[in-house]
């Protein structure tokens, strides 16, 4: 029963198993103090975040090291065999490897982060996670108007950064340019009806004009891209039926939809406070009779 114990206690195998154990147990350990000790004094939430995931990774490559090393004896004569196996494996896993190159392209190529407002793959919507195969996003739009939520979360792989465009809404510039159309009616007072339209946008958007002014200055010094104006704009074309005005506005991505509700708001009450010189249009349709055919019988 000793020698059976003896055996049992000095087994190579067992004692390098025992030995794995431990190091997995230390490693996570370590990496559960990191995150509670580090990540949650972190005040930036996307910075915790990272934080924690390479936290992540890095207990995984911890684990795979302490693998190799305490079998590396066993290994050598494998090596031919992983080889050949590797290379289907990459082959059938092609997928997920472009998703982890993704995931990597994501993290430190600065695609976009969570909290972002992108399209990807078809959808749109905010980035909620970010994992190492997948983004996961909650969509907006589609049967909602809007940029409102629709209460769908979506996962797609992370591959799809290099094979169809990446809309970020929200990156170097949180803004967006929208616009409104406003028909007025031929014969109204069109200066006035500009100088109101104007003077609305600066009450409603006015923060957004700074913020966005100064961001875009930044971008000015960090790409070749021209100078834009962010503050209001009114512009006026003719057509068949109307005068049409569009006020032309620079928003946080995030209050497109509150912001135009705002801007409605303000100009009915305007304009129907304005004593008639500025009138809204619609579209009319002019009745004619029809001609009167005189005909002539010849007997």
């Amino acid at each position: 029963m000793e020698q059976l114990l003896n055996d049992f206690l000095f087994n190579p195998t067992i004692g390098k198993v025992v030995t794995l154990v431990l190091a997995v147990v230390i490693i996570w350990t370590i990496i559960k103090l990191l995150k509670s000790r580090w990540a949650s004094n972190l005040e930036d939430k996307d910075h915790r975040y990272r934080f924690r995931k390479v936290l992540d990774l890095t207990g995984y490559f911890l684990m795979i090291l302490a693998f190799t090393i305490i079998y590396s004896n066993k290994l050598g004569g494998l090596t031919v065999a992983l080889g050949v196996a590797g290379a289907g494996i990459a082959f059938a896993l092609q997928e997920v490897i472009a998703s982890v190159a993704g995931w990597l392209a994501i993290m430190f190529a600065g695609f976009y982060k969570t909290g972002d407002r992108v399209q990807l793959g078809g959808i749109k919507g905010d980035v909620i996670d970010i994992s190492v195969l997948r983004t996961t996003i909650m969509e907006t739009g589609q049967w909602v108007d809007g940029d409102l939520y629709n209460g769908r979360i979506v996962r797609i792989a992370n591959s799809f950064v290099f094979k169809e465009p990446v809309f970020n809404y929200s990156g170097d510039f949180p803004f967006l340019w929208d616009e409104i159309k406003i028909p007025v009616q031929y014969g109204s007072n069109y200066e006035k009806a500009k100088d109101i339209f104007s003077a609305i946008a600066v009450e409603v958007v006015g923060d957004y004009t700074k913020m966005s002014n100064q961001t875009w200055e930044k971008l000015v010094r960090k790409y070749m891209i021209e100078n834009a104006q962010t503050e209001p704009m009114v512009t006026l074309i003719a057509n068949d039926n109307w005068v049409e005005f569009t006020l032309r506005y620079v928003v946080s991505f995030k209050k497109r939809r509150m912001t135009k509700d705002m801007l409605f708001t303000k100009i009915l009450k305007a304009v129907e406070s304005s004593g008639g010189e500025i009138k809204f249009a619609s579209a009319t349709f002019h009745l004619v009779e029809a001609p009167v055919f005189e005909v002539k019988m010849k007997s």
